[in-house]
């Protein structure tokens, strides 16, 4: 083998970064892929409790780096899939306590043993960003459809640029097909236009994915969840399938209503 580093990222806003995470890990595990996912927001740690592995931890990642634990004995194996681990964040630390050039040694030594490694990025653009940014051969930035949000992944999109790291693919979170159609939300196409890379996924506005997420279940194992066929669909693409992308009702987005005041269009 030789495992692939899926960095994902977002800006400082609560946009469903870490519920992506779970559920591509937990979507490539389903699909057979062996999946090691990350959680790298030290001080905090939320990737476990989405995962339900929360009441499992004895080792972290700072553990692994520091040589206080094997790097086998801190991957928390999931309870429903064999083939999918967890590295929790360390709670008690901060995230000066590791460097980038640890978590590429750490993907490295895990590569050979793996098909995916799935890094959950820490929000924002500090420490934490770069120490996750270091080993990634691909980079999801998630962004939800509202201006500021956008504004965010434009800014770590060009960071991404600026250390040379294969152009970033976007993920469209929290869509509201009827308020995209009122004019009242940004489409798809309006933040693609706006970003200007790749779209790898649009998840749709789904109750269903705070209450899997309140239970430790990934809203991925839910298969009457649009939201879980989208994370599903995003596996599938990273693994090369030509999976279209899921056909949402909208119609018109704010900026095409904008577009049409300023113009004197109705």
């Amino acid at each position: 083998m030789n495992g692939r580093v899926v960095t994902i990222t977002s800006g400082k806003g609560g946009v469903g970064k870490t519920t992506t995470t779970a559920n591509l890990g937990l979507a490539l595990a389903s699909l057979g892929q062996n999946v090691v996912c990350i959680d790298t927001d030290i001080g905090l740690r939320n990737l476990d409790v989405v995962m339900g592995l929360e009441n499992r931890i004895v080792y972290d990642l700072v553990d692994a780096v520091e040589g206080n634990c094997r790097l086998t004995q801190a991957m928390i194996r999931d309870r429903r899939y064999a083939n999918l681990h967890l590295i929790p964040a360390a709670q008690t630390r901060d995230k000066s306590a590791i460097a980038p050039s640890d978590m590429v040694r750490l993907c490295n030594e895990l590569r050979p043993e793996v098909d995916w490694v799935i890094i959950d990025s820490p929000a924002g653009i500090e420490r934490g960003f770069r120490n996750a940014l270091a080993p990634a051969d691909e980079v999801l930035v998630i962004t939800n459809p509202e201006v500021s949000s956008v504004r965010d992944a434009d800014r770590i999109i060009g960071l991404v640029e600026a250390d040379e790291k294969a152009p970033a693919k976007l993920v469209i979170n929290r869509i509201n097909p009827g308020m995209v159609k009122r004019g009242d939300m940004l489409s798809a196409s309006d933040v693609v236009d706006l970003l200007a890379i790749p779209l790898i996924g649009i998840v749709p506005e789904d109750e269903s994915v705070l209450v899997s997420t309140n239970h430790g279940q990934p809203v991925v194992l839910n298969d009457k969840s649009k939201a879980g066929t989208a994370f599903l669909n995003i596996a599938r693409r990273l693994m090369g399938e030509d999976v279209p992308l899921m056909v949402l009702d909208e119609k018109e987005g704010l900026l095409m209503r904008l577009g049409k005041l300023f113009s004197g269009g109705s």
